[in-house]
């Protein structure tokens, strides 16, 4: 079926709906990381802001106890960055973006690497990961005794692109930290991967939470190619679309596509959250001019907030060294209305109780 035009702010107002950033949701966490197709976590503390952001009563310490229990995992997945997933996405889904990993190996590191035959690396590292959990460093200086002629760094990287390796606690856990070392997913999770690596179910799922998009943005997001091939077998199933530039967008018949003016409270987002990876037209959230904000030194993205459903500025929260006081900093990109600002300040405090519950409280405007 075909459907009207889509402005810019329809569009933003679907991606809170499909995100859980609209309204917090009553889900379970283990619900929520499968409805969003996992959370990337490039700063490994990062799902416990996203997910802060999404769920109603979500509990830090529960969903760091299930991570070291295995029920989540942390891996390489959609264009080869790290993304918190359930175990059971990431046995089904990691032989679905391997196609991903290896083009990323061969654009990034393959040249580095003259003679050495993937295949055999990965064998090789498999072994090493069963025997105990490694640093990419450490597999790599491991890794040399084989092809002593090889780059070293170039080698643990290959590890990666190569293998499903899960970064195993405690990085990633509540208020913790520690080195990134992995092992492969079947070991740490004691069941094989999935045999499937077509990609239609999983852009079915994609549009799910990212919808409606274009076959571009389903690239982006996913780091897959030839994905023209796979919407048009999808085609009679699914809605179609177009933005203002007269962009054909996909989606789900059936999903929220809220209108223009539904409300869209502030809302708080790490590094790197979802809602800016999934397209490749990223101005259905953020504006080039806000996006050009948003770096640390052109560097190093920021935490920022939404305010009516926009990126309108960064944040950080400052605390002592005993975390007797915290202070959140907000650092808006342009002027805010009244409502904006008293919206963000409640959330503010909201977000302060939750990673500096028993600290005193302050909140300022840069």
């Amino acid at each position: 079926m075909t459907g009207r035009p889509l402005t810019t702010r329809e569009l933003n107002r679907a991606l809170l709906a499909r995100q859980l950033l609209a309204e917090r949701s009553p889900w379970d966490a283990a619900r929520a990381v499968t409805h969003l197709v996992g959370l990337q976590t490039q700063v490994p503390g990062n799902h416990y802001t996203a997910l802060f952001s999404r769920l109603a009563g979500f509990d830090p310490r529960d969903f760091s106890r299930r991570l070291a229990e295995r029920e989540f995992v942390r891996l390489s997945m959609q264009r080869s960055t790290i993304h918190t997933v359930t175990a059971a996405d990431c046995l089904a889904l990691r032989p679905v973006l391997q196609a991903a990993g290896e083009s990323s190996f061969r654009s990034n590191w393959a040249r580095r690497l003259p003679g050495v035959d993937l295949a055999e690396l990965a064998a090789r590292a498999a072994g090493l990961a069963a025997e105990q959990p490694r640093t990419l460093t450490e597999f790599g200086a491991l890794l040399r005794e084989r092809w002593p002629e090889s780059e070293a760094r170039a080698l643990g990287a290959a590890v990666r692109h190569a293998l499903p390796m899960v970064q195993v606690p405690p990085r990633g856990l509540w208020q913790r930290g520690g080195a990134p070392r992995h092992t492969t997913a079947q070991s740490w999770l004691g069941a094989a991967l999935g045999t499937e690596t077509a990609p239609d179910a999983l852009m079915l799922r994609y549009l799910g939470a990212f919808g409606p998009a274009s076959v571009k943005d389903a690239q982006m997001w996913s780091g897959l190619s030839r994905l023209r091939e796979v919407f048009e077998r999808l085609r009679p199933r699914l809605a179609v679309f177009r933005d203002e530039q007269g962009t054909e967008l996909f989606d789900l018949p059936e999903a929220p596509r809220p209108g223009a003016q539904a409300p869209a409270p502030a809302r708080f987002l790490p590094e790197f959250d979802n809602v800016f990876i999934g397209h490749a037209d990223r101005t259905r959230v953020i504006s080039d001019e806000a996006k050009s904000r948003s770096w640390s030194g052109g560097s190093r993205p920021l935490p920022v907030f939404l305010a009516d459903g926009f990126v309108r500025g960064s944040w950080r929260i400052d605390a002592d060294r005993g975390r007797t006081r915290a202070t959140l900093l907000l650092t808006p990109f342009g002027p805010l209305a009244p409502a904006e600002r008293s919206g963000l300040e409640k959330e503010g405090a909201r977000l302060l109780g939750f990673h500096a519950p028993d600290a005193a409280h302050e909140i300022r405007f840069a």
